[in-house]
């Protein structure tokens, strides 16, 4: 449940669109996809991904983020983005560090993209995960209050977008 940073992985994150967009296109061809607007939501090394793959100009709407890393080797790349953006983040996760959190923030600015952010106060990595346990001083910890504050604004942004 440790985030790592993308220079730690074999594949360089540019590549982590590939796959989202291959499931993106399954999607799109569903009967139950309708106009082919699709939204995607990811947790942890998921959230990094779709914030990857909005990077990446991938037609989605909107993108949720859940206690994911912010961090990107190509910031320009925030240029590419489509959709909107909402990023739900601890606000004592020590893994996503404030130099990371100001950098994610300038990104977004330079780009001229439609995102927000929710810190969670008390909240560090893992918050929505009850099998995280429940010390935060470990750096990752379940928090209910978190968990459901961050759900709920994941609806009403995905209700703001598709309705």
């Amino acid at each position: 449940m440790f985030p790592v940073p993308c220079s730690l992985f074999p594949v360089p994150c540019s590549l982590f669109p590939v796959p989202c967009s291959a499931g993106l296109k399954v999607l799109r061809n569903h009967p139950l996809s309708k106009n082919n607007r699709l939204g995607a939501i990811g947790y942890c090394f998921g959230g990094g991904t779709v914030l990857e793959l909005a990077r990446s100009g991938a037609k989605v709407a909107g993108v949720v983020s859940f206690h994911g890393n912010l961090d990107t080797p190509n910031p320009t790349d925030a240029n590419n983005i489509k959709g909107q953006i909402l990023v739900l983040h601890g606000a004592s996760d020590p893994f996503v560090p404030k130099e990371q959190v100001a950098a994610f923030t300038e990104e977004m600015r330079q780009a001229n993209v439609d995102w927000q952010m929710i810190s969670y106060g008390g909240a560090v990595h893992s918050f929505t995960n009850p099998k995280a346990g429940n010390d935060p001083s470990k750096g990752a910890a379940y928090n209910r209050d978190a968990d459901r504050r961050s759900w709920s604004a994941m609806q009403l942004f995905f209700a703001e977008i598709f309705n």
